[in-house]
C-alpha cells in the first residue's frame, strides 16, 4: 500500500539515518522530503539512492533565496539529479530564476508562501507588512504562480483559498504543517489533519515526526494512509 499524496519528511541528522528509515517504511511510502537539515549529512546522495536505486519519488525541501543568477546556477546543478520537487522562496524574481534553471527537466518548483511555523507575531518581527496571515499566504501565492511555479507551499488552513485562486489551476499544493488526530503539534502553528488538508485542495501533505519517530513508523504511516483512501481521489 503506497499513495503519493503522502510525503514521508526525512528530518533525521544523516543519510544513514534517514536510509534506514525509508528500509522500515518499505513499499508502504513512495514519496520523501529531504531538507535543508540533512544537507551536510549526505542529503544528495541519499535523494539519489532513493530514486535512482528505489524508485521513490523525491521532494528536495531547499529553500533557495538569492538573487537570480545564482538561484538559477544552483537550480541548473540540481535539476541534472532528476528529482521531483525543489523549494524556493516564493518571491517572484526567485522563481523566475528557478524555473530558467530547471532547463526543461521534469523538476517541479514549489514557492514558499510563509512558513507554517510562523504567525503574525512573527512576521510583526521580520517587518512584514500588516494584514491577516492567510490573506498574505493567498497573495503570496497567487505571485508566484503568476510568476511560474509549478505549485506553492502553505499550511493546510490556506489550502482551500489558494486552490480557489485561478492562478492555481493546474498547480500543485503541497501541505506540511499536517498532523494526524492525536499528535503532538511540535514547532507547527497552522495545521490541520491529512484528510482535512487533502479535503481542502492539497495535492500532497508532508508529515515528518509524527512518522518516524513514531513507535512503529510504519504503522503510523499506514495509518495516515488509511485516512487518505478513506477519501474520493480527485
Amino acid at each position: 500500500m503506497s499513495d503519493d499524496r503522502l510525503i514521508v519528511a526525512l528530518d533525521v541528522p544523516n543519510a544513514l539515518q534517514g536510509l534506514a528509515m525509508a528500509e522500515r517504511l518499505g513499499d508502504s511510502v513512495s514519496f520523501y522530503k529531504i531538507g535543508l537539515g540533512m544537507l551536510t549529512g549526505g542529503g544528495l546522495a541519499l535523494a539519489n539512492e532513493l530514486k535512482q536505486d528505489h524508485g521513490k519519488r523525491i521532494f528536495l525541501d531547499m529553500k533557495l533565496f538569492d538573487i537570480g543568477n545564482t538561484v538559477e546556477t544552483a537550480v541548473r546543478g540540481l535539476a541534472q539529479f532528476d528529482l521531483d520537487f525543489l523549494t524556493v522562496h516564493g518571491d517572484p524574481h526567485v522563481v523566475r530564476a528557478a524555473k530558467e534553471g530547471t532547463s526543461g527537466k521534469d523538476l517541479k518548483i514549489l514557492a514558499v508562501t510563509i512558513l507554517t511555523s510562523l504567525n503574525r507575531e512573527d512576521l510583526d518581527a521580520s517587518l512584514i507588512k500588516p494584514g491577516d496571515v492567510r490573506e498574505l499566504v493567498v497573495e503570496r501565492a497567487a505571485k508566484a504562480l503568476e510568476a511560474g511555479a509549478d505549485g506553492v507551499i502553505a499550511s493546510p488552513q490556506e489550502a482551500a483559498l489558494i486552490r480557489a485562486l485561478p492562478q492555481a489551476k493546474n498547480r500543485l499544493i503541497v501541505t506540511p504543517g499536517v498532523r494526524p488526530a492525536g499528535t503532538s503539534l511540535g514547532d507547527q502553528k497552522r495545521v490541520a489533519t491529512p484528510a482535512t488538508a487533502i479535503s481542502d485542495g492539497a495535492d500532497h501533505i508532508v508529515i515528518g515526526r509524527p512518522i518516524y519517530q513514531a513507535e512503529d513508523p510504519k504503522s503510523a504511516a499506514e495509518a495516515v494512509l488509511n485516512e487518505l483512501n478513506s477519501l474520493t481521489r480527485h
